[in-house]
This record gives C-alpha cells, sequence and structure tokens, in this order.
C-alpha cells in the first residue's frame, strides 16, 4: 500500500496537554476504524505549529475522507516516493 505524509498546520499544537493529543489520538482512531482497512496511521511527530503524519492508504482521496470525518486539516498531501537512510550511503 503506498505511503503518504501529510502536512497539518495547528497553531500552537506543541504546547497542547497529553489530553489533547490523546483526544486528538483517539479521534483519528475511530475514524480509521470506520474507514476500514484501506487506511492506516503509522505514526506523527508534532512541532510547535504543525503535525507530520505518516499514513499507509489506497489513496489520497481516503485520507481526504479521514480529515474531514477527523475534523483535522490536510493542508499538503505528498505520497512517498522512496525512503533514504544511513544505510543508504553504503556505510
Amino acid at each position: 500500500m503506498p505511503k503518504f505524509v501529510i502536512e497539518r498546520e495547528i497553531p500552537k499544537l506543541g504546547s497542547w496537554s497529553d489530553d489533547q493529543l490523546k483526544s486528538a489520538s483517539q479521534t483519528s482512531c475511530s475514524v480509521l476504524s470506520e474507514l476500514g482497512p484501506e487506511i492506516k496511521w503509522l505514526h506523527s511527530f508534532v512541532t510547535d505549529d504543525k503535525l507530520y503524519c505518516i499514513y499507509e492508504a489506497a489513496n489520497e482521496a481516503i485520507i481526504r475522507e479521514h480529515a474531514t470525518r477527523g475534523g483535522f486539516p490536510a493542508n499538503k498531501i505528498s505520497e512517498v516516493r522512496s525512503m533514504i537512510d544511513p544505510a543508504t550511503a553504503g556505510a
């Protein structure tokens, strides 16, 4: 299944409490459960004003549906073409 990076602009996200992050995660998981096996949340990175989410999904449309149902922004959705890491350098 293709992987996607979703950029979500959420002002002051970095100052959210653990309870606020937990609630947002629970909402996301609930919507994912409704949408079925064509979309899977792998993990997210919280910064001061943005959330960067890594998803596996059948297509961009189902990611947009997840955002709509969950009330989350999806300001930019990019399909991952390949991955690199230090091992790519051929250490």
